[in-house]
C-alpha cells in the first residue's frame, strides 16, 4: 500500500459520509468500499474507483479516467477512477457513489 493511502482513505470516506452506510476494508493491496453489502468502489495507490456500466462509463471517459489495472497485467474495465474535481466536490461524489452502488445492485452485487 502507498504510504498515503491512509490519509486519501479517510478523506474518501469523509467526502462519501452523506452516502450512508459506507464500510471499507482493505483488499487488492488498497480498500475496498461497500454500503451495506454492495460493493461499488475501490481505493488504490491514491486514487478512488467506482463500479461503471455501459450506461455510466462515458462520464468517466470524457473526462479521461481510466480503467482500474491493480497490475500491469490486469485490468478491470468495470472499475474507472473518479475524476479529482469530483472527488473534491463533496455533493457530486455522493452522486457518483450512489450510482456506482446502484450499478452494483443492477447487476446483483
Amino acid at each position: 500500500m502507498a504510504p498515503n493511502d491512509d490519509g486519501f482513505k479517510n478523506f474518501v470516506l469523509d467526502q462519501l459520509g452523506d452516502l450512508q452506510g459506507v464500510t471499507c476494508r482493505a483488499m487488492f493491496g488498497g480498500y475496498g468500499l461497500s454500503q451495506r453489502e454492495t460493493f461499488f468502489g475501490i481505493i488504490h495507490k491514491g486514487r478512488l474507483y467506482f463500479k461503471v456500466t455501459p450506461a455510466t462509463v462515458s462520464l468517466y471517459k470524457e473526462q479521461g479516467m481510466k480503467p482500474f489495472r491493480p497490475n500491469a497485467k490486469q485490468t478491470l474495465k468495470s472499475f474507472y477512477e473518479v475524476p479529482v474535481d469530483v472527488l473534491e466536490d463533496r455533493e457530486q461524489l455522493t452522486a457518483w457513489g450512489t450510482e456506482a452502488v446502484s450499478n452494483m445492485q443492477a447487476r446483483g452485487g
